[in-house]
């Protein structure tokens, strides 16, 4: 997990200047659940459309066609 103090303004300013997606980004990258889900699907060597449909669907991800 990250050691940034999180309770700190300081800890959050680069965030300002980033895109919606960026800042989105900040906050999935920290979800435990996320990370877990991630390894999953990264272990498959092929990995099933339908297990990349539901993995985008949960997390709410778009990748380019």
């Amino acid at each position: 997990m990250l050691s940034i103090d999180w309770r700190s303004p300081a800890a959050y300013q680069h965030a300002e200047g980033i895109p919606a997606a960026g800042f989105a980004w900040e906050y999935l990258r920290r979800d435990d659940d996320y990370h877990r889900d991630f390894q999953k699907i990264e272990r498959l060597r092929k990995p099933a459309a339908r297990s990349l449909a539901a993995f985008s669907k949960r997390w709410g991800l778009r990748f380019p066609v």
